[in-house]
């Protein structure tokens, strides 16, 4: 999809290009005043012919060695942050990802020149209201600004910085996007004359003033050529676990982080390593776990534009890509677990982007055995989740299979289905029957020794839900302290009378369990997703009172979005409970 008067300016990446055949402000008339809903504009506006010139990057040097601070502090980059190869700044926002047609392909409206230059004033001065004044600033980086509830564009939010260092937030109406977005490039100077002071957003904030500098219907925006006046070239806010772990779940201003990748999609990073680009191309997510210094490891999700534009450096680096920087990250809590998020208007540098990831990669260099501390498998906890909170997870869309930490309570033990299989003494596959003998197919072997294995079938309550737990293998050990082949071997020892096929009766060290409250950790499986079953696999019992183990995780929990489908909790725990009694939940007989 193409805006009308605009597609042959915006590159094929989404950057607006600036095209170099004048200096002229370009500005709109013929737009309803005050109205900035595109669905009521009736006209739509045509791009100055004029357009304007890009000005070279300037910067500021202040002396400052190292822009990142000791951890646990904001850090402002004042001195200017000079590209190495690619760099991770704007490239303005893929316009019509989405698929919606953006602006009326009829333009009436006529673009005109103003002569009237109001006083220069500062991002301090910018107050509530329309201004006659002019703002003069750097274009950081601009992103697309969405209605989450609609799915509507609503217009092109920006990041600003002036020569004082300072930074505000500006915004580009929906109805001005195709008057001003052909002549936006980030990094490029600018003043605009005429703009109104709108109130800032409350929550996820990318700048500390309270009001915005919104495109008006009089604005007009021409390119600084004064090489006199330097400007910062970038804004880096840096915060540590702390401070992330502090602001979790606040939907507050939105701050940078820096440090080095553990995993990337639970892989080491290493030489040749490659990405699954297909299954990015339909996930539109990257799960990083990331460690600043020697903090706890965090987990980092890059979504959409920031995931493909990782994706790209981490293969320009043929996988050995160690430090990232990004910015405007969301911290978020699932189970209790702190994890950070990447929202629209986040950025991504690696290694030798910027100079904050080179102080941190000459840092990291340094500190080798700090950066190893951790093993390459990264050790991390499961996710605590409640019953409730798992049925929430697997109705979400974004659905991947993943570990959680359950604590529940055994109410009985689901009889009618058998508590054991016979497996593969070898790999622990399910036997199959052969003329005369047990085979494997996995195994490709004709004939084996059969040894019994736990699938044992459990109904589970906590506060407010009810599920059915499958407790397989050495889990069934952990719970009941018992091996599975040795309690069936036991039970025909004692009854030699039956025949082969006979199925030994649950055990009485699985009927002890009933009642006990347990750790579990279970796996929530592509069956839970494809087969919509509430049944979920039990891979590890945890000991009574007693430390969690920590374990290695290479599936992780899939988060994106404010919400965490709460709502249907009771709804998924209910089907959890039919699915029970279905399946005939009875006490067990001793065996």
């Amino acid at each position: 999809m193409k805006f009308s008067g605009v597609s042959d300016s915006v590159k094929k990446n989404g950057e607006a290009a600036t095209p170099s055949n004048s200096d002229k402000p370009v500005s709109q008339t013929s737009v309803s005043s005050g109205d900035d809903n595109p669905m009521k504009s009736k006209g739509a506006m045509a791009v100055s012919k004029s357009p304007t010139k890009p000005v070279t990057k300037t910067g500021i040097s202040s002396g400052v060695d190292n822009p990142v601070k000791s951890k646990g502090a904001t850090a402002v980059s004042k001195s200017p942050i000079k590209s190495h190869g690619k760099t991770g700044a704007s490239s303005g926002p893929i316009l019509g990802v989405r698929g919606r047609t953006s602006v009326s392909p009829v333009d009436k409206g006529k673009s005109i020149v103003s002569d009237d230059v109001g006083e220069v004033i500062t991002f301090k001065d910018v107050t509530f209201g329309p201004h006659q004044d002019e703002v003069r600033f750097r274009l950081i980086h601009f992103w697309e600004a969405w209605n989450v509830q609609t799915k509507v564009l609503i217009g092109i939010e920006m990041l600003l910085i002036n020569k004082e260092e300072s930074v505000i937030q500006g915004f580009n109406p929906y109805g001005r996007i195709v008057t001003y977005l052909p002549h936006m490039k980030a990094g490029c100077t600018y003043r605009l004359n005429k703009f109104f002071g709108s109130k800032n957003k409350t929550i996820y904030r990318v700048a500390d003033p309270d009001v915005t500098i919104s495109f008006s219907w009089n604005s007009a925006l021409t390119a600084l050529k004064d090489s006199s006046i330097r400007f910062p070239e970038d804004r880096i806010r840096i915060h540590g676990f702390r401070e992330f772990d502090a602001a979790s779940d606040l939907r507050g201003d939105l701050y940078d982080y820096i440090g080095h990748i553990k995993l990337v999609n639970g892989k080491v990073p290493s030489d040749g390593l490659l990405l699954d680009e297909a299954e990015i191309a339909v996930s539109h997510r990257v799960e990083l776990h990331v460690q600043t210094h020697d903090d706890p490891v965090m987990k980092l999700y890059l979504w959409d534009k920031a995931a493909f534009e990782f994706s790209e450096k981490f293969k320009a680096s043929r996988g050995t890509a160690h430090v990232i920087l990004v910015t405007t990250l969301n911290p978020k809590r699932f189970g209790g677990v702190l994890s950070l998020s990447a929202m629209a208007s986040s950025r991504v540098f690696v290694d030798s982007d910027v100079q904050e990831t080179l102080f941190y990669l000459s840092w990291l260099n340094s500190n080798l055995d700090v950066a190893s501390r951790i093993n390459a498998e990264v050790i991390t906890k499961p996710e605590p989740a409640t019953l409730g909170e798992l049925f929430s997870y697997m109705n979400q869309t974004s659905f991947k299979v993943a570990l959680f930490e359950c604590t529940s309570t055994i109410y009985d033990v689901v009889h009618g289905s058998g508590w054991y299989y016979i497996g593969c003494g070898v790999c622990h596959t399910k036997a199959t029957k052969g003329p005369t003998t047990l085979m494997c197919k996995k195994c490709g072997k004709s004939e084996i020794v059969g040894v019994a294995q736990y699938l044992t079938k459990l109904s589970v309550y906590d506060h407010n839900n009810q599920a059915v737990f499958v407790v397989l293998g050495d889990a069934g050990e952990e719970l009941t302290g018992k091996k599975a082949n040795e309690l069936v071997e036991r039970y025909y020892q004692a009854n030699d009378s039956v025949g082969g096929d006979h199925m030994a009766p649950v055990p009485q060290a699985m009927v002890d369990t009933i009642g006990q409250t347990r750790k579990f950790i279970v796996k929530v499986s592509n069956h839970n997703l494809t087969a919509k079953t509430q049944t979920l696999t039990v891979t590890k019992v945890l000991p009574p009172d007693t430390p969690e183990p920590e374990s290695s995780l290479g599936e992780n929990v899939d988060e994106k979005g404010d919400t965490e489908g709460g709502d249907n909790a009771a709804e998924l725990g209910k089907r959890g409970a039919d699915v029970m009694e279905s399946e005939g939940v009875k006490r067990a007989k001793c065996g």
